[in-house]
């Protein structure tokens, strides 16, 4: 990775913490869109004194606004992008809307990383053989279609429906993109990263969300175990060719049948170039 130029979302802790560590101490050149900037802080520290290259630019996932303005701060860099690893998520274990009224899941897990990925599209087009790559989840298995009747949950909320609908439009997104960049030198690809013992699921959902992780910790596998297989999408060879496929444990597998609809897919993007009133720069 020495001499590539990396974006990471969701650094400041678990997988995304772990992960940007590691492209670090293998000669990554590091911007990290983070939403605490005192988290932020902490984390650019470390890294540096660890003689790492990184830069830090403050983006709250749950306000497109501010997406839009962290890619445009980017931009205005004028510096090509290599990998771009859309790793940030939350879970709510009850129904909150995002800055601009849409439910938060759907909006931090899909919406956004959507938005940032076509914004930053001409960096990654400026890149050498660019690589975005997706975190995930099996979740997908929770739901088995968008469900277009409810999409922003306000009949019915359930942490797992909402969370696995999520991780379902990760993949679709994954699969039209890289059919959309299929003429680009740039590959599109998804995965698993397990259970992992993260913060994920404890932002703003009170007691619950912050004894569920600690009854489930002894299960989950580490951060550092977890980032495996996004560190080996982010820079091995052997899937430099590879592109619109899911993988679980550095292994491609296929996820659920309704993630490998690719009329689904289609909607979906249809769906969200709308709701997000943007037009990716194909």
């Amino acid at each position: 990775m020495k001499g590539k130029h990396v974006a990471v979302t969701g650094a400041t802790a678990g997988i995304g913490r772990a992960a940007s560590m590691e492209l670090a101490r293998r000669g990554a050149r590091l911007t990290l869109f983070c939403r605490s900037a005192e988290k932020a802080a902490i984390l650019e520290r470390e890294i540096r004194n660890d003689g790492g290259d990184v830069s830090i630019i403050i983006m709250d996932m749950a306000d497109l606004a501010s997406v839009r303005e962290a890619a445009k701060i980017f931009l205005q860099r004028e510096e090509a992008l290599d990998v771009l690893l859309n790793n940030a998520g939350i879970v709510n274990t009850s129904r909150k809307e995002s800055a601009q009224g849409y439910e938060e899941t759907l909006a931090v897990n899909h919406f956004a990383p959507f938005l940032l990925t076509g914004l930053l599209l001409p960096a990654l087009r400026s890149g050498q053989k660019s690589r975005i790559v997706n975190v995930s989840s099996g979740a997908h298995a929770f739901v088995k279609d968008m469900g277009y009747e409810d999409m922003q949950a306000k009949r019915k909320y359930s942490t797992f429906h909402e969370y696995g609908r999520s991780k379902l439009a990760n993949i679709l997104f994954t699969r039209q993109l890289a059919h959309i960049l299929a003429r680009d030198d740039i590959t599109v690809n998804c995965l698993h990263p397990g259970a992992v013992s993260t913060s994920l699921g404890t932002q703003n959902n009170g007691l619950m969300g912050k004894v569920l992780p600690l009854l489930l910790k002894p299960f989950f596998r580490t951060p550092e175990k977890g980032a495996e297989t996004s560190l080996y999408l982010c820079s091995s060879e052997e899937v430099a060719e590879i592109s619109g496929e899911y993988f679980v444990n550095c292994k491609a597998v296929k996820p659920r049948r309704w993630a490998r609809d690719d009329a689904a897919a289609q909607r979906l993007w249809d769906y969200t170039e709308q709701i997000l009133d943007f037009r990716y720069p194909l």
